[in-house]
């Protein structure tokens, strides 16, 4: 894999005069997806893991609301990571990440991951440089012992936003009533430390590629949720998903 640059990356690929077909084909992906979610509920013997990262106002809350519009809310659980309690500070780090990762037959989605357990102390400084390599090598074999220990499918997003487009998006936040309670004052405050998080997130994508990141281009969120849902779909379709055959002993007994 190729070194990701993400000042070389766009953050939009298709042709806006596409708008209106995408998201029509956007409300049939989202039907398959809930299709395929049922029958790995009903299979048992897969899981699914989302993991959204990004930078403030990427998209992640709608991707998800988006994405699993229709899905079963039974056979899927979302969890906001935020800066840890004091509780979770006095466990490992991956502490309270194990703890929401998903059983058989779940979709889970996490809007922020054990990858902000790189970013904010890499950031502000808070550990030595060779601590924060071992969580890299941490988080390597936490997410191998998913892949082979609970045949759980991790699929990886950035959402990847133009400094222009956030800037749209949290004044937004600042002039629109209705957007009020999305405001945050320290959403500005990271956003000055933009290009450091760039560079993390550059080192995150080559250090911990096992399995890749999906780039996703989130200026328009009707192509985000293009790309995602086609990825989502694809990863169900590797599962060979099936329904289970009928198990009762008593349509057996007449002969059904």
């Amino acid at each position: 894999m190729s070194k990701i640059i993400l000042a070389n990356t766009t953050t939009k690929t298709y042709d806006r005069a596409l708008k209106e077909k995408i998201k029509a084909e956007n409300v049939k992906l989202v039907n398959q997806i809930v299709e395929f979610q049922r029958r790995m509920y009903s299979d048992g013997r897969h899981n699914l893991l989302i993991i959204f990262q990004g930078m403030d106002a990427s998209g992640k809350d709608g991707a998800t609301r988006k994405v699993f519009s229709g899905v079963n809310p039974l056979g899927i659980k979302v969890h906001a990571y935020k800066k840890p309690t004091d509780k979770e500070f006095a466990h490992d780090f991956l502490w309270r990440i194990h703890q929401n990762v998903p059983q058989q037959g779940m979709i889970q989605v996490f809007n922020r991951s054990h990858y902000e357990d790189i970013l904010v102390p890499t950031i502000e400084g808070y550990f030595e440089e060779s601590y924060i390599e071992k969580r890299y090598q941490h988080i390597n074999d936490f997410e191998k012992l998913l892949i082979e220990g609970n045949n759980t499918t991790i699929l990886k997003f950035y959402l990847h936003t133009s400094k222009e487009e956030q800037l749209e998006r949290l004044t937004e936040r600042i002039e629109i009533p209705e957007k009020y309670w999305k405001h945050n004052d320290k959403d500005w405050e990271t956003r000055k430390k933009w290009d450091s998080y760039m560079s993390v997130y550059e080192q995150i994508f080559e250090k911990c590629n096992q399995p890749e990141w999906h780039i996703i281009p989130s200026d328009r969120n009707w192509e985000k949720e293009n790309h995602i849902a086609k990825i989502v779909l694809k990863a169900f379709e590797e599962m060979d998903l099936k329904y289970p055959a009928l198990d009762s002993e008593l349509f057996k007994e007449k002969g059904m």
